[in-house]
């Protein structure tokens, strides 16, 4: 699981990593469903997000022999939901506490913000903020954590060494 704040890196290394394991990944579920909307995302939509992801990672993971690789997860929907929305629906929470996974790979904030429209938070103080968020739930999961610092190359070097550890 690749989790972190918005425009580290990502879904680059969800790519590099199924690429150089010969698996499949699954994209960020909100990309999608947000570029399709004529309209401001509401609280409602990160619900519905929510079962996209999961659907998603539902059908692609018994298609993968060893490793399903995941770009984000709900608790990224959970951290997004209360910063914007100051709650985050039962279902999202329900859906986090029963759901597992083996490991996750934190993304640092040491690679250079880019403007997409989707993107909400530049500033580096938001973006430290965001990082600290992720940090406390993966520390706080119970799950091997590894914290993706560096070059893309670096990045990618340290995340297979922490999967090959687990597989």
């Amino acid at each position: 699981m690749v989790i972190g704040p918005e425009s580290t890196g990502k879904s680059t290394l969800s790519k590099a990593i199924a690429h150089e394991c010969q698996t499949l990944w699954v994209p960020e579920y909100a990309r999608d469903y947000i570029a399709s909307l004529d309209r401001q995302y509401t609280e409602a939509d990160l619900t519905a997000i929510a079962s996209g992801q999961i659907a998603t990672e539902n059908i692609l993971l018994p298609q993968c022999s060893r490793l399903l690789v995941c770009d984000t997860d709900l608790y990224v929907l959970k951290v997004w939901s209360e910063h914007a929305f100051g709650r985050c629906d039962n279902q999202i929470l329900h859906e986090i506490a029963t759901r597992q996974y083996d490991m996750y790979l934190l993304t640092y904030i040491d690679v250079a913000w880019e403007y997409d429209e989707q993107r909400e938070h530049a500033d580096p103080e938001m973006r430290e903020y965001f990082y600290k968020q992720y940090r406390d739930i993966v520390i706080n999961s119970g799950v091997p954590w590894h914290d993706i610092r560096g070059t893309e190359e670096q990045r990618l070097h340290t995340a297979l060494a922490a999967i090959n550890n687990i597989l």
